[in-house]
């Protein structure tokens, strides 16, 4: 899979996305751009961590798992951490539903040996509920596979990216939209 230009201007990954699904409107620049098939030769820390975020995206569980240790400790600050390969499998399972996707706009990515940090967009869509938040990661990489995934945000942006997103379903005019450029602020 690699991310591509659409024919109506969009950006997706492979020639169009999975029958029922639609990536939506990403702006260049802002989408991991290591392919997410490249998974099984990549070492890179931060190419790990692009592929990994692509496969998310591309609702392609299984590359995504296939780039994460089996002993993962997946940490969303305030929440249950997840521990394992497995449990994340469980708790993603639903993004494998078509009426489920994800989107994560990158505003920053920096890497210092194996430790991977990000500033982000985290975009969850189902069906016409579209909600989008800041979200800031660390990843530690470890001979090509995510050891530690870190999540920090602010419950109160989650709290307004879900409000947001109902109302956008009544009225499509306040629906969330992709951010434009590494400049727009995170979550709006």
């Amino acid at each position: 899979m690699l991310l591509a230009p659409a024919e109506n201007g969009s950006w997706t990954f492979g020639p169009q996305p999975a029958a029922g699904r639609s990536i939506g409107a990403m702006p260049h620049g802002l989408l991991p751009i290591a392919a997410a098939d490249a998974a099984p030769g990549l070492t890179d820390p931060q190419a790990v961590v692009e592929a990994f975020l692509a496969a998310l995206m591309a609702s392609d569980l299984e590359a995504a798992l296939e780039l994460v240790d089996d002993d993962l400790v997946y940490v969303n600050v305030g929440l249950p951490t997840i521990h394992g390969r497995a449990q994340l499998a469980k708790a993603f399972a639903a993004m494998e539903r078509p009426t489920i996707s994800f989107e994560a706009y990158l505003h920053a990515i920096s890497a210092d040996g194996p430790v991977v940090l990000t500033e982000r967009t985290d975009v969850i869509v189902w069906g016409r509920f579209r909600a989008q938040f800041w979200v800031c990661g660390r990843f530690d990489v470890h001979d090509g596979r995510i050891t530690l995934w870190r999540d920090a945000f602010d419950f109160v942006d989650i709290v307004r990216g879900n409000v947001r997103g109902l109302v956008g379903m009544a009225l499509p005019r306040f629906k969330p939209r992709a951010p434009k450029d590494r400049d727009s602020a995170p979550g709006r």
